[in-house]
């Protein structure tokens, strides 16, 4: 990867009238705004349909894209909404927070409308959508399908003859919920469609995309539903044991995920093929991948099903570089950031090597006082991505306000940090003038906003994945001041203008 740098932030957390960040007019203006700045990458978190808790790392398919994402003016200058259908409806009354019950009491309702206009008239470029997606789609229209008609509780509390995916039930609910199905198929062509021209539009100005794929899926999800083989579940399709993370010095007791757990094993036999098909689709959607939670392809943490924390539990080895090989000689055109962060063992260290992949090194970590850091930018070698901050850490103006004041001293005394310079803006040069690679940076650090602009609070189930950004709020000179700390430290080029006759 080239010296360069880009920005961190949601879709979801983009402005719009319709309550959510979508991939109309904000993103391709965004792309702009980035363009002017001197970036060469967005950062972008999951943008699978999210479910209960409304975390884009808790998707109900690792290849769907997120209903709400779908921008709705696009739609009607498309001819399949009137504006009368979507702009009077409540989203929310607050532009800097994501209100999710007021989208999901009306959202798909909005896009039923659309999908009953768009059926009939787009009916050959979705059919050719359903030949190129079989893998999934059906799969994943059925089981929302499924939701909808057993109250959307999640699967494993549905009937158990279509639970556990007995022919017959499936057959039989095929037919019953043909409309449903239809529906949801025609909400992925259309995210589907409006996510290609996004991407080409970004392409165009110079900007890659940054995805990430959770290292886990949800249990209630397509995935696992429809592939109950490739976990650890037993004959009743339950949970032998659930992801976490041991109990550390943040968190007493660990940090409970819920997720299920892989059949290493089970995937071994079939050559990972079932992990070669969601890297694919994860290639559908970005051009770099950062994979999360990468400490695990060594050693995971194993919880017992129906323990209430993740204080008991097993440290349980991972398939390392027999996945990890297949995924980077298979994409070998495909860049990949390794999630190296935790408690890292002489294991880790070493599957990172091996793997041959960039890890990240954050700076909010890197200022412990009473003890040197591998994240302090005197220590980096090239082939790393260094952040300010990542959507799990406060801003850094939260940060300077939170962190142990001695931290903070440090920091100030590292970096050189001054009033006149700003806090932000002398920790954002030392992660722009470091060695890596590639910087990366929160929008909300560029605009040096503080803890109300926080997206996500890990082992906090409530108030994550919120904060939108206010229409204007980019102040008019932010991109000028960007461009130029990028082009200082050798993070873009300058087009020369052309010669003059």
């Amino acid at each position: 990867m080239k010296r360069s740098c880009g920005v961190l932030l949601p879709i979801a957390s983009l402005p719009s009238p319709n309550g959510i960040g979508t991939l109309g007019k904000a993103a391709y203006a965004f792309i702009d705004f980035l363009k002017k700045a001197g970036q060469s990458w967005w950062q972008i978190l999951p943008v699978g349909p999210t479910s209960y808790g409304d975390s884009p790392y808790q998707s109900l398919s690792t290849y769907a894209g997120n209903p709400y994402l779908i921008d709705l003016e696009m739609l009607e200058e498309d001819g399949l909404l009137k504006p009368s259908e979507y702009k009077n409806i409540d989203w929310g009354s607050d532009p800097a927070r994501i209100d999710y019950e007021a989208l999901y009491r009306s959202r798909f309702s909005v896009l039923k409308i659309a999908a009953d206009r768009g059926w009939k008239r787009d009916e050959i470029a979705v059919s050719a959508f359903i030949e190129a997606n079989q893998g999934w789609l059906r799969d994943y229209a059925l089981f929302m399908a499924l939701k909808r008609h057993f109250s959307m509780k999640p699967w494993y509390d549905w009937d158990e003859d279509i639970r556990l995916r007995k022919p017959e039930a499936v057959a039989r609910y095929t037919k019953l919920l043909e409309d449903d199905i239809r529906l949801f198929i025609y909400i992925q062509y259309l995210f589907f469609t409006q996510w290609d021209l996004f991407r080409d539009y970004a392409h165009e100005q110079g900007i890659g995309i940054i995805g990430d794929l959770p290292i886990y899926v949800a249990m209630d999800s397509a995935d696992v539903w429809a592939e109950p083989e490739m976990f650890l579940l037993d004959s009743q399709n339950q949970p032998i044991e659930v992801a976490g993370v041991p109990p550390d010095y943040f968190n007493e007791d660990g940090q409970l995920w819920g997720n299920p757990l892989y059949d290493w094993d089970a995937m071994r036999k079939n050559g990972f093929g079932w992990w070669i098909r969601r890297v694919d689709g994860a290639r559908r959607l970005y051009d770099v991948l950062r994979i999360d939670h990468f400490r695990a392809f060594e050693s995971y943490w194993a919880v017992p099903y129906g323990e209430p924390t993740a204080k008991i539990g097993r440290w349980v080895k991972g398939p390392g570089m027999d996945l990890i090989g297949v995924l980077t000689s298979w994409f070998y055109d495909m860049q990949f950031i390794a999630e190296d962060l935790g408690m890292l063992t002489p294991d880790v260290h070493k599957l990172l090597k091996d793997s041959g992949l960039p890890g990240m090194k954050v700076l909010e970590f890197a200022f412990d006082s009473r003890e040197p850091s591998k994240y302090l930018p005197h220590a980096y070698e090239p082939e790393c991505v260094c952040y300010a901050g990542t959507h799990d850490n406060a801003p850094l103006m939260a940060w300077k306000d939170e962190a142990n004041p001695d931290d903070i001293a440090f920091a100030e005394k590292y970096l050189g940090l001054n009033k006149t310079e700003g806090f932000h803006w002398g920790i954002l040069r030392g992660g722009l003038s470091s060695v890596a690679n590639l910087f990366i940076a929160q929008l909300q650090d560029y605009l040096g906003l503080g803890a109300e602009a926080r997206i996500n609070t890990p082992g906090i189930p409530s108030g994550n994945w919120q904060w939108r950004l206010k229409p204007g709020q980019i102040p008019s000179g932010l991109a000028k001041k960007m461009e130029e700390l990028a082009y200082i430290y050798g993070r873009t080029e300058r087009v020369k203008p052309a010669p003059t006759v």
